[in-house]
C-alpha cells in the first residue's frame, strides 16, 4: 500500500505568494558563505543543511489523497479537492495507466470538490470512475457543480464510465476493505479506513475532535485501535481551536492525543490552514513532537502532510 499526497491544505487553494519566495531567498542568502559555492559538492552539502521550510515547500493545493497497490491498475483516492489535477497529470505519464477509480468524498465541501473538472482521466472514455458517499444525492451533487453559471463543462461532457454508489456499510474493492465513520463536521464529514489485510490506514479529514472520540467502546476500538497510519485534520493550534469552537477543524495537539490514545504508528498532520506559510507549519510539527515528548508520549512518528510526500505500508 503506498499513500500519496496531492493536496493538502484546507478551505481553500493557497499557493505561495511572491513575497514568500523572495522571503526564502533572502534567508538562503543570508545562510550563503564563499566557501557554500566553492564547488558542486558544496553547494550540495549547503543545500541539504537548509531548514525544510525554506528548501521546498508543503504546497497550496485542497485535499486529495490517493492510496495504491502494486499489481493493480486501479487507484483509491480520498476527494476531488484541487490536487487531483496534480494526480491526473502523474497518472497520464503512468505505464500502464490506471483504468480504474475509486473516489470517496469526506463531505462536499468546495475544497475538497473543486479540482474534479480538472481530472484529465475523466475525460477519457478507456477510464472507470466509481464515486462512493454515505450521502445522499451523490450524483445531483457533483453534475450540479459542473453546470452553468459554475462552470462551462458539464459532468456528462467526461468521457471517461462513471457509477454513483451510496454506501451503506463497508465495501471490499479487490480484496481490500473499505469502511467509515462519521466525524463531528458542520454538514457531517465522514472518515474512511483502508484495510488490506496487513495494514490499516484511516484518512480523517475536516473533524473537530471530541471526548466521544477517546472513549474505548466496541465502535471506536474496532475503527482505530492500532491504525499504521492516521491523515487527520489538524488545522489549527489550540488556542485557534478554542477560539474557532464548532467551526469543525482540531487542533495539533489534540490529533496527538488522539493517536496515543488509540496506539496509532504514523500521525499525519492535515488540512492546513490557508494562512500558515511554511516556517509556521514546520513551527507547529515541532511543537507537536515537543508535546509528545513533554507528555511522555512514546512510539508515535509524527509528519506534516506535503504535496508529492509518499508513505509507503
Amino acid at each position: 500500500m503506498r499513500i500519496r499526497f496531492w493536496g493538502v491544505r484546507g478551505s481553500l487553494p493557497a499557493p505561495q505568494l511572491p513575497s514568500q519566495i523572495k522571503s526564502k531567498i533572502s534567508a538562503i542568502l543570508e545562510r550563503l558563505t564563499p566557501e557554500d559555492v566553492e564547488s558542486p559538492a558544496s553547494r550540495e552539502r549547503f543545500l541539504a543543511g537548509l531548514p525544510p521550510w525554506l528548501f521546498g515547500t508543503i504546497g497550496g493545493n485542497t485535499p486529495c489523497v490517493s492510496v495504491h497497490f502494486d499489481d493493480s491498475s486501479e487507484v483509491i483516492v480520498f476527494d476531488t479537492g484541487s490536487g487531483i489535477r496534480e494526480l491526473g497529470l502523474a497518472m497520464t505519464s503512468e505505464n500502464p495507466k490506471p483504468g480504474k477509480y475509486h473516489i470517496f468524498y469526506s463531505h462536499f465541501h468546495w475544497d475538497h470538490l473543486c479540482g474534479l473538472p480538472f481530472f484529465n482521466p475523466a475525460y477519457d472514455p478507456s477510464v472507470y470512475i466509481h464515486f462512493y458517499s454515505p450521502k445522499d444525492r451523490l450524483e445531483e451533487i457533483l453534475c450540479g457543480q459542473m453546470i452553468p453559471p459554475y462552470f462551462p463543462v458539464r459532468m456528462e461532457t467526461m468521457g471517461s464510465k462513471k457509477t454513483y454508489h451510496r454506501l451503506e456499510g463497508a465495501i471490499t474493492l479487490n480484496g481490500v476493505r473499505c469502511s467509515y465513520k462519521k466525524l463531528n463536521h458542520p454538514g457531517d464529514s465522514y472518515s474512511y479506513r483502508i484495510d488490506d489485510g496487513e495494514h490499516r490506514f484511516i484518512f480523517a479529514t475536516d473533524t473537530e475532535l471530541t471526548a466521544r472520540d477517546f472513549v474505548k467502546n466496541a465502535e471506536n476500538s474496532a475503527y482505530f485501535q492500532d491504525a499504521d497510519v492516521v491523515v487527520i485534520d489538524s488545522q489549527y493550534t489550540l488556542g485557534e481551536a478554542i477560539e474557532k469552537y464548532n467551526w469543525g477543524h482540531s487542533a495539533f495537539s489534540l490529533a496527538v492525543d488522539f493517536a496515543a490514545n488509540w496506539n496509532v504508528k504514523h500521525l499525519v498532520l492535515f488540512h492546513h490552514d490557508p494562512g500558515y506559510d511554511d516556517r509556521k507549519l514546520y513551527n507547529i510539527l515541532q511543537s507537536a513532537r515537543w508535546y509528545m515528548e513533554r507528555m511522555n508520549i512514546m512510539g508515535i512518528r509524527i509528519s506534516l502532510a506535503m504535496e508529492g510526500m509518499e508513505v509507503a505500508l
